[in-house]
């Protein structure tokens, strides 16, 4: 994580559980983030847009599953970034979602600032009932209301999601969900128009992730920060498709990694590749140099001894 950071003004963070998900960006030279915090080390609002989209929410709650008795919602890299499958975004669209990104994360620290007991759980708890149409806040509800200016930052978000799925061409699933609760925190009793909106929007995630697993086996990647994440296709040359925040990089076959040589660093590759989707023994060992097939094997089996991986139709899996 320091390595990642390092060379930024600032990074993205979320509470690993938290009752909202909602991301907050952070100084590099002020803070360092700690064992409850997930980093994600990137410092364009765009993509710091796209995460608190309730596209992405929708997606990390249904991956993440829950912890604590009061079933708060879990962020986890694996899991909740590494499969979420990112749009492809014009200049246009991607400098929108930059703005609204940059608005929203500005409104909040200037709120909170100017009121130190404003908290971004009671901002979002009182964002939730508007959003529900309750207008029976309590007193302290009120306060939180009118210290946050609430109302803006629901603004902002709803902006911000419509925004998101047009960037996915999805305004249709748009129309159904922006502005509707649950945009930041798993909502019972759902609308059946708004289950059906989100189980919609999930299928067409999976089919998304799906696509770009494809992609990745044939040695198509779209890197975040390719100068951090792929330096020597960079420094290459190979050939790339860039959008401002996502670069597709088409890498030739000897641009591929060095099998790891510690034994953890080998489990770390497998599961971080297993993480896109299922995969065959050979897709797996096709990704690194010399393709080390007996050594993928090993750690495929070690896997599956520790119950973390299984096998089905010849496709590898994270259990």
């Amino acid at each position: 994580m320091r390595s990642a950071i390092q060379p930024l003004a600032r990074y993205i963070v979320t509470s690993e559980v938290s009752k909202h998900r909602y991301f907050v960006f952070l100084e590099t030279g002020d803070t360092l983030a700690d064992g409850s915090l997930a980093v994600v080390a990137v410092e364009d609002a765009s993509t710091f847009g796209v995460l608190s989209s309730r596209v992405h929410v929708r997606w990390a709650i249904a991956q993440g599953g829950r912890m604590g008795m009061g079933n708060d919602p879990r962020w986890q890299n694996g899991s909740c970034f590494l499969t979420f499958p990112f749009p492809t975004l014009t200049d246009a669209q991607a400098e929108r979602i930059r703005d609204l990104a940059e608005r929203i994360d500005a409104h909040r620290k200037r709120q909170q600032a100017e009121h130190p007991d404003l908290t971004l759980t009671g901002m979002y708890n009182v964002l939730e009932k508007l959003r529900a149409g309750d207008d029976a806040l309590t007193d302290k509800e009120r306060t939180i209301h009118a210290q946050g200016l609430v109302t803006i930052l629901q603004e902002l978000h709803d902006a911000l999601d419509r925004a998101v799925f047009e960037a996915y061409g999805w305004e249709d699933l748009a129309a159904v969900l922006v502005g509707r609760p649950g945009a930041t925190t798993p909502l019972p009793n759902k609308p059946a128009d708004q289950a059906q909106a989100e189980e919609e929007l999930l299928t067409r995630l999976v089919a998304l992730n799906t696509q770009r697993a494809a992609e990745e086996v044939q040695g198509q990647v779209r890197w975040l920060r390719p100068e951090y994440q792929a330096p020597d296709a960079v420094q290459a040359g190979i050939e790339t498709v860039e959008h401002p925040e996502i670069v597709v990089a088409v890498a030739e076959t000897t641009q591929r990694p060095t099998w790891p040589k510690s034994m953890p660093d080998q489990v770390n590759a497998v599961r971080n590749l297993l993480a896109i989707g299922p995969q065959s023994t050979d897709a797996l060992s096709a990704q690194f140099k010399r393709k080390p097939t007996k050594s993928v094997e090993q750690v495929l089996a070690a896997l599956e001894v520790l119950g973390q991986a299984q096998q089905d139709a010849g496709q590898w899996r994270l259990v």
